[in-house]
């Protein structure tokens, strides 16, 4: 066997491992999505965080289930499952950011001011990615479709990163004592940051091989990240329950611990 097979033979390995470790890690975010909705059901606690409980079936149906099923289907380099793929991914964004005006929403409830102002700017900002979204089509006329969805999805994510990082800073700024929000919010923190910066490498790179293995390896891995999180928030956290006092008529807030 001459030295050039053997580093084809070597990089093909490689190829087959990434490819086993990047469906294992598929895998088990599918098996944390279905775990953290039972706990959400079992608890009780998905009429209070229905954004939550909504994103994360909608992760499980549309990137577990509904993702593996076009690929099987039509096959990995099929137009189909690349439409497919990319018009869930805008689903997922657009759901990620209202997750996001949920919890900013959450964090000023108790100051009507601040809640109006950042309504104002949820509002302001998604305009401003679907503006330069718009500005992006009008230089690139070709595959119209495909690309909107393609760059409005990648610039929501991005904003969904900002707002995230602007979201911890007001939670500290204010002080906020709900420790189950500011795990909620970390965990959002760790999906985007970390997909955000390996698809920025992908971009730079021009899409070389490293830049591919780690955005088919680290954007699972985040996701990973993302539900532990959110799983040791559910499980940890204490749970806020309204109850009536004896012999008042009036309801007051009574920390329990989540079974």
């Amino acid at each position: 066997m001459t030295r050039e097979q053997q580093i084809e033979t070597v990089a093909a390995v490689l190829h087959s491992g990434d490819k086993l470790l990047a469906y294992g890690l598929e895998y088990a975010g599918c098996g944390l999505e279905a775990l953290l909705c039972f706990l959400l059901a079992r608890q009780g606690r998905w009429r209070r965080l229905k954004g939550l409980y909504l994103y994360v079936a909608g992760l499980f149906l549309l990137d577990g289930v509904g993702r593996t099923a076009a690929l099987n289907y039509f096959g990995q380099g099929s137009r189909q499952y690349a439409y497919f793929y990319w018009l869930t991914d805008v689903v997922l964004a657009l759901g990620a950011f209202l997750l996001i005006c949920g919890f900013f929403r959450r964090a000023s409830a108790q100051e009507d001011k601040i809640w109006r102002f950042v309504r104002l700017l949820l509002v302001f900002v998604f305009m401003l990615a679907l503006g330069i979204t718009g500005l992006f089509l009008t230089r690139n006329y070709t595959h119209l479709f495909s690309s909107f969805i393609v760059e409005f999805s990648q610039n929501l994510y991005f904003t969904c990163l900002v707002l995230n990082t602007l979201l911890y800073v007001m939670i500290q700024q204010l002080a906020i004592d709900d420790e189950e929000l500011g795990l909620l919010v970390c965990g959002m923190g760790v999906q985007f940051a970390g997909g955000a910066a390996v698809l920025a490498l992908y971009h730079l790179t021009l899409g070389e091989n490293l830049a591919g293995v780690l955005l088919s390896l680290l954007g699972p891995s985040c996701t990973l990240g993302m539900l532990s999180t959110w799983i040791y928030a559910i499980v940890k956290t204490p749970q806020a329950v309204s109850v009536l006092t004896h012999g008042s008529k009036q309801a007051a807030l009574v920390e329990v611990v989540a079974d």
